[in-house]
């Protein structure tokens, strides 16, 4: 079997992203509405599930497109909304962080496609 050209995989990864590139960013939007509700102490537990679900589909999705640090990133807001992260003073600094991270590490790749 012969191997894919790079042209022909940098297209597809291309391709790849710009397909899965408008989930991703409403995935950050999540984490970044569930980390300004959880700062005004609204968070509910439905809030909590999702932005947890959508921090555990970035942390696959974001390391499949060579971004090793957003998966790392992710990870961390997964494990931090697992728990019980309005206990935790300063658990909305940190998922708001975390948020705006993931926002600049897409955009950025975004910019260079």
């Amino acid at each position: 079997m012969e191997p894919i050209a790079r042209p022909a995989l940098d297209d597809a990864l291309r391709k790849l992203w710009d397909k899965f590139l408008p989930q991703m960013e409403e995935r950050v939007a999540l984490l970044e509405e569930a980390g300004a509700a959880l700062d005004a102490g609204l968070l509910t537990s439905a809030q909590r599930n999702a932005a947890n679900a959508a921090a555990h589909k970035l942390a696959g999705v974001l390391g499949s497109f060579g971004l090793t640090r957003g998966t790392i990133l992710a990870r961390e807001a997964e494990i931090l909304y697992s728990g019980e992260p309005q206990t935790d003073p300063d658990a909305a600094d940190q998922l708001r962080t975390l948020a705006v991270q993931l926002r600049a590490m897409i955009e950025a790749r975004k910019a260079s496609c």
